[in-house]
């Protein structure tokens, strides 16, 4: 088990980016390693629910769902 630093620096400018910290951190939980998210600049404006449920990148749920599957998961967030 590898343990995987992902950094967020996307937020509401670039949906998609914004979700691809939170993708790849889930699956690398579900491939069994130890992923740890790092939120940095527009990144860290996800943290408010309003704008994480605005979010939508394309082709995966709103960045609040991905959000709340990786907190479920238990993989560190900060910021």
């Amino acid at each position: 088990m590898a343990k995987i630093l992902y950094m967020g620096t996307h937020g509401v400018e670039d949906p998609t980016r914004a979700g691809l910290v939170f993708v790849a951190a889930n699956g690398a939980k579900e491939a069994g390693h130890d992923p740890v998210i790092a939120l940095v600049g527009d990144a860290v404006l996800l943290l408010k629910d309003t704008i994480a449920a605005a979010t939508v990148p394309v082709g995966w749920p709103p960045v609040q769902e991905l959000m709340a599957t990786a907190v479920a998961n238990g993989t560190p967030i900060h910021v």
